[in-house]
């Protein structure tokens, strides 16, 4: 893998005279020809979306051709933050816009699924259609109507997708958890919502291993008595059916047309959970209207789909990508679905995402960065390898991704791609920042900031900045902001979440930088930020180094203050390769962060641990593994349930703290 530096351009933007080329730079020239403006490239075009957000939703809403019952009176009824109102008036369904797409393609494959318990099967778009219809029938039998809140336990399957929308297009709301949740993170979050249905699975299988689910779902069903449970036979087929639960294949046993119920703008659609890292998951609540315009956008224009494409997004059913993936159909594009393992049996073996990709045939992945960075540092070769040649575009999130290893996938997957690092969060279930069609690619950074999303980087005081990290603010509203949070009295947690450090304009709490190329790069967490003797240093520039180095799998930087206000103790985890001569690793370490960064960057102590804590979508845990570290309880400080390897937290907890004894 070679060495590059951050800011490295990897692949030009197009030329204006080429813009036609893609869905967005169509969509500019319509805008140009209707209004009489000019854009001498993607940053003119940013500006107009930023300083005219009515004129440019309008324009989104009548590209996208939505379906309104009603019409709307306005764009923006009101544009204070937190409360902007969107679109008052209009009634819509999110999901009769999928439907729409999907009957355009009946007898296509739009649903190629991947599972390592129940092997692989295609629905066309009839097949999918059949099944949101039944699923619908036996949610109106069970008296589900809008507003009535459904829950899935189910992984990432043809069945959790027809619920969704069978769900939602009854104006009905939809939240999901998979499987890999324990019964009390499951709990957690549902609970808060008093669902009145849900579907569930008995057990699925992990690689080669077999997880029942059947006690924790006593468990669930013993916190929530009220609530009606149909159980879809997953890892076997001949479950017993426990008493009062309805089987699925009776759940789904009529078939009619798909009903939708008209919705104002802002009913709720979907909840999706926060990580519950640092307290109670908050149950965040999404709209029909706002994820609709905001996914429209994103699939459309920045992610330039359309029916030619075939997506996979890699992900759970409990994180936001699941969603944001889902919205592929808006556009006649298909989707893929896996469950299972991706590092089974090896990193590059039959279930590895690249293989996933060639077999489907898909044209575009989503993925996390840390996904790539284990990829890169393994020394795998994906184009090589696989037949790869219809992949033209890779999304990736979760964390920033190293410019060592953006260059590792124009080196090794393909030259030709888009690579669209991207930031946004569960909060807004889209991007503030990512690519585009009409803009370069640069190592270790964000190419733009999405047509309509007005965020700046800012001091303490309000002042935008350039060129250092401030903190990271919306600061006019996006559609997709939440509606609100579940249970959550007088929007209290809401504001304090988003708009307590600066009234009026959303604080997300990452560190960003906007660069002199106009390019953005998230420096780290503000809230995770590392203040040694006054000096405030941001994890990402440890991570930018750490990731490119030979022999470390994996890295977390944690800094424990001094009461005193001197320099505190900067502490280094970093997970090894199998076999890595650790002495010798850690002179190289200490070497490249002081060499590259500075003698501040140099950790105290250096501590190898069996594995980094990271949740499913490959964020690192670092502030709640600080707190265990600290004293506070481990299921308290850190929910297991949304970590990828629980089991190890213990023992990486035990040699920090010997560490610190030494």
């Amino acid at each position: 893998m070679r060495s590059v530096e951050t800011g490295t351009l990897l692949r030009a933007a197009p030329k204006r005279e080429e813009w036609s080329g893609s869905r967005m730079g169509r969509f500019l020239a319509d805008v140009e020809k209707k209004t009489g403006r000019t854009f001498a490239g993607y940053e003119d075009a940013w500006q107009w979306s930023v300083d005219n957000l009515e004129e440019f939703w309008a324009e989104i809403w009548d590209h996208f051709e939505i379906i309104s019952h009603i019409p709307y009176e306005a764009v923006l009824g009101n544009r204070t933050m937190p409360g902007a109102e969107w679109f008052p008036g209009a009634t819509i369904n999110y999901t009769e816009h999928i439907v729409r797409a999907v009957r355009t393609r009946e007898d296509d494959v739009m649903v190629k699924s991947r599972s390592q318990t129940a092997g692989s099967s295609e629905w066309t778009g009839g097949r999918l259609l059949e099944e949101i219809g039944r699923i619908q029938q036996g949610l109106i039998r069970q008296g589900i109507t809008a507003g009535d809140r459904v829950a899935g336990y189910l992984p990432n399957i043809p069945q959790t997708l027809a619920a969704y929308l069978a769900t939602t297009a009854l104006g009905a709301i939809w939240c999901s958890v998979p499987p890999e949740m324990g019964p009390k993170s499951v709990v957690d979050r549902i609970s808060q919502l008093e669902p009145k249905l849900i579907i569930a699975i008995d057990g699925y299988r992990w690689g080669k291993k077999d997880l029942s689910r059947a006690d924790d779902l006593v468990r669930i069903r013993m916190e929530l008595p009220d609530t009606q449970v149909v159980l879809l036979p997953y890892l076997d087929q001949d479950c017993p059916m426990p008493a009062n639960t309805i089987a699925y294949s009776d759940f789904t046993s009529e078939s009619a047309d798909i009903r939708f119920e008209a919705v104002p703008f802002s009913h709720p659609l979907t909840v999706l959970f926060s990580s519950g890292t640092t307290g109670k998951p908050k149950a965040i609540v999404h709209s029909h209207g706002g994820l609709l315009l905001e996914h429209f956008k994103a699939m459309g224009l920045h992610f330039d789909m359309g029916p030619k494409d075939t997506a996979f997004w890699f992900t759970t059913t409990g994180w936001m990508v699941w969603t944001l993936g889902i919205s592929t159909l808006l556009t006649g594009a298909a989707v893929v679905l896996m469950d299972g393992d991706p590092n089974w049996p090896t990193l590059d073996g039959e279930w590895s995402q690249w293989a996933i990709l060639a077999e489907t045939e898909a044209t575009y992945l989503g993925t996390g960065s840390a996904y790539l960075a284990a990829c890169a540092h393994a020394g795998l070769t994906p184009g090589a390898t696989w037949d790869l040649s219809r992949l033209r575009e890779i999304q990736c999130s979760g964390s920033p991704l190293a410019a060592d290893v953006a260059a590792w996938v124009y080196d090794e997957v393909s030259p030709d791609l888009v690579l669209a690092p991207t930031s946004g969060g569960t909060d807004i279930c889209a991007a503030f920042l990512g690519a585009s069609p009409l803009t370069g690619v640069y190592a270790g950074e964000m190419s733009c900031r999405p047509l309509g999303v007005s965020v700046e980087s800012w001091d303490r005081d309000g002042h935008p900045l350039h060129g250092t990290a401030g903190e990271l603010v919306a600061t006019k509203p996006m559609p997709s902001m939440p509606v609100f949070f579940w249970g959550d009295k007088d929007n209290e947690r809401y504001t304090d979440s988003y708009f307590s450090a600066y009234p009026g304009v959303w604080r997300h709490g990452d560190w960003l930088i906007e660069t002199e190329r106009g390019t953005w790069v998230i420096s780290g967490r503000s809230d995770a930020t590392l203040n040694r003797g006054g000096v405030r240093l941001g994890t990402a520039e440890f991570y930018a180094i750490l990731d490119g180095l030979p022999q470390v799998n994996d890295s977390m930087v944690l800094h424990f203050e001094d009461p005193a206000g001197g320099m505190g103790r900067l502490a280094l985890l970093v997970e090894a390769q199998e076999g890595a001569d650790t002495a010798q690793l850690e002179t190289a370490v200490r070497r490249a962060l002081r060499t590259e960064l500075s003698p501040r960057h140099v950790p105290d102590d250096v501590v190898f641990v069996p594995s980094i804590p990271r949740n499913p979508s490959g964020k690192r845990l670092e502030i709640p593994l600080k707190r265990v570290i600290q004293g506070a309880v481990l299921g308290e400080a850190m929910d297991p349930g949304v970590l990828v390897k629980p089991e190890d937290v213990g023992e990486t907890v035990r040699l920090i703290k010997k560490a610190f004894a030494a």
